[in-house]
């Protein structure tokens, strides 16, 4: 920075500049409040001199709607456009854990972890980060059960390389021995951590669409079994990304950028390129639709010490029901989302006022009047071709039998009429909900690219909001009265001596008030 000597000190030289700007200002203002520079110009008048301002505008919904194109060769290129000089811009692809009924499960975990390693184009991983760093971008993969998402974030200027980059990983991976063997490693590295992290939810959520789709589809594992990691090389994840990684089945995604920029980039990069694994074939696609079967999976654990430190978690057991809903492709959809927000919930140690929830039914009925009941959360699981909602809840092993009749009752109250207050406060939170995420950048790309990869179109915001408001509670008593005619799925880890049987649960959720039948013990 520079200086200059000003009296007895040396000063920066932008300090000298404020001050300057200081004493300028100030002589201003005594020449103006003086009433001898414009002695009738008013606080709301403009000052003369000054240019008029420029304000940003938009010009209604439509430029500012998703748009969607169609390449010769199936691909779907679709695109929001947003102020800012950051995108994001990522491939979606119609592959998950539910299309690997024919191969060894896990293929998607692995390939989850083997991603944005060595391409044709970039030597190592190291490479397309350092790629990335010029254009401040940062890169991920995820996979669900039915979808991997590839996606970038970076500057708007860095387009070409991004879809350059993205074609490149999704499509021309060298899949090297020793990049497997790592990802073997930390695959096994992560079924640990699964099974002793605090957090059960992860595990419980594994174990409930386990028994809900028995050995189909969405029941399959999304983590590789530790049975199967040595099974998969090179050649089982050709094999099944030949079958699966095809254009039709992808869609390029992209969030704050020209849809005609990102639709040339696509041609470029994505339209006559020949994947690593040659010609793909769609012959082998898995179309299974989803079976609802019910069931329970059980896991005994020792929950005494999964939490060691000066306040450890107490020793708990997590029971997680479910009943099967409906997919997101079925009008059905949005009230069992309004019915999973009134339920609500969370952990007994949830703080905060209405916005977080706490007026909602698994606050209100359960937290609120048993005190010795740690979590009660619902949670709603949906896909294309069906849909699972479930309450997670958790209590010291010696009052599972209580806890679990609780949670019964209040899904046999769900089929009563809701309150017009909890009713509208549900759709309102709702709302909140879905426009509060959808300010985030990435959260829009995701909900462009599922929502495109899907049904090849996109509902927006304000269309979704509009069927929220829809709702009434005889749409809630509708789909509630049809969910409860479902087999119960149930998952219960840790120790489960006083757990109810399936039966019991079952004739529970068949009854009036959602009471276990009685048991008399000649010896407690």
């Amino acid at each position: 920075m520079q200086t200059v000597f000003w009296g007895p000190y040396f000063l920066p030289r932008t300090i000298t500049l404020l001050c300057c700007s200081l004493r300028y200002g100030i002589a201003a203002y005594r020449k103006y409040s003086s009433g001898s520079g414009y002695p009738n110009i008013s606080l709301s008048s403009p000052l003369p001199g000054i240019p008029k301002p420029v304000f940003a505008s938009v010009d209604g919904h439509e430029k500012y709607e998703t748009r969607i194109t169609t390449l010769e060769n199936g691909l779907k290129v679709a695109s929001q456009n947003k102020f800012g000089q950051f995108c994001t811009v990522g491939v979606l692809v119609n592959s998950g854990s539910r299309h690997e009924a024919k191969y060894p499960s896990g293929i998607a975990h692995f390939v989850e972890k083997l991603s944005f390693s060595s391409t044709a184009q970039y030597g190592s991983r190291d490479e397309i980060l350092l790629t990335l760093e010029k254009h401040g971008g940062i890169c991920d993969c995820q996979t669900s059960r039915d979808t991997t998402m590839y996606a970038v974030s970076a500057e708007v200027k860095g387009l070409d390389t991004v879809v350059s980059l993205l074609s490149d990983a999704v499509l021309q991976p060298r899949l090297l021995d020793e990049e497997i063997e790592m990802t073997k490693m930390a695959v096994r590295f992560e079924l640990e951590d699964l099974n002793m992290r605090p957090d059960p939810e992860p595990l419980l959520t594994e174990m409930i669409h386990a028994a809900a789709y028995r050995g189909n589809t969405v029941g399959l594992p999304r983590f590789c079994p530790g049975d199967n990691v040595d099974k998969i090389d090179k050649g089982v994840l050709h094999s099944y990304l030949r079958n699966y990684y095809c254009p039709e089945r992808m869609v390029l995604a992209g969030v704050g950028i020209e849809h005609e920029q990102l639709v040339e980039c696509a041609r470029k990069y994505l339209l006559n390129v020949k994947p690593v694994w040659g010609t793909s074939s769609v012959a082998n696609v898995d179309l299974s639709v989803a079976q609802y079967t019910g069931g329970i999976v059980k896991m005994e654990k020792d929950m005494s010490d999964v939490s060691l430190g000066p306040t450890p978690i107490p020793e708990l057991t997590h029971i997680m029901i479910g009943l099967e809903s409906c997919s997101f492709l079925e009008d059905d959809f949005i009230p069992f989302a309004v019915l999973n927000m009134m339920m609500g919930g969370g952990g007994s140690f949830s703080a905060g006022g209405p916005g977080k929830g706490m007026f909602t039914r698994l606050y209100l009925n359960v937290l609120n009047r048993h005190h010795w009941m740690y979590n009660a959360t619902s949670y709603h699981h949906s896909y294309e071709d069906s849909g699972l909602l479930c309450i997670h809840a958790s209590a010291d092993p010696r009052q599972v039998r209580e806890m679990v009749e609780i949670i019964t009752r209040e899904f046999i109250q769900m089929a009563g009429n809701a309150g017009e207050m909890e009713l509208e406060r549900a759709k309102t939170q709702l709302k909140s909900m879905l426009m509060m995420n959808l300010e985030s950048r990435p959260v829009i790309f995701e909900d462009v690219g599922r929502q495109v990869l899907s049904t090849g179109k996109r509902k927006l915001p304000h269309e979704l909001c509009d069927l929220i408001s829809n709702v009434t509670a005889s749409d809630i008593k509708r789909v509630t009265t049809k969910m409860l005619r479902s087999k119960p799925a149930v998952a219960a880890l840790g120790d489960l001596a006083e757990l109810p049987s399936y039966e019991h649960i079952q004739a529970a959720l068949s009854s009036k008030d959602g009471r276990l039948p009685r048991m008399y013990r000649l010896f407690r």
